[in-house]
């Protein structure tokens, strides 16, 4: 199962900058496939960060979960999402604990990883940042639940 979302994350000088982070999460491990920096969160981001996902897990059919932001309701996503044969799941009107996993993600990187570092002053140290975290994320972070292993060591081993 996959679970997709956006959030905001900030640069420059006293964070003046904005930019919506979307990622797409292989439930299996918590391990983030794919993800864009865009200006807004718009359907056309989030197909790019699925495309994305899609060319580095190959041929599969996910079920795919989301809330139901305006990007994810779009017709141009939807016909996107059906082209590649997905099940779509999406949360109840005004229930946004039901993509819970995917908010927890985004807290945990915020939290541990983007609120730790020194605020990136330019849009490349912040793609930086975001890359180094993402890859410390899926592939040095271990965790209990996870009985230890990173988040790519847990996804191999069900494959």
């Amino acid at each position: 199962m996959w679970l997709a979302d956006s959030t905001e994350v900030r640069y420059g000088v006293k964070g003046e900058y904005k930019l919506r982070f979307s990622g797409v999460l292989d439930l299996h491990g918590r391990y983030l496939l794919a993800y864009n920096l865009s200006p807004t969160e718009t359907s056309e981001a989030i197909i790019q960060t699925f495309e994305q996902a899609f060319q580095s897990a190959g041929n599969v059919h996910p079920m795919v979960h989301t809330d139901r932001g305006a990007a994810f309701t779009s017709k141009v996503f939807n016909h996107f999402m059906d082209q590649h044969q997905v099940t779509r799941s999406m949360s109840r009107p005004g229930t946004p604990y039901d993509n819970a996993p995917m908010e927890r993600w985004w807290n945990e990187f915020k939290l541990n990883w983007l609120d730790s570092q020194p605020t990136p002053k330019t849009r490349q140290e912040l793609v930086e940042l975001i890359e180094t975290g993402i890859h410390y994320f899926n592939y040095i972070d271990r965790t209990i639940q996870r009985n230890g292993s990173t988040a790519k060591e847990y996804r191999d081993e069900a494959a």
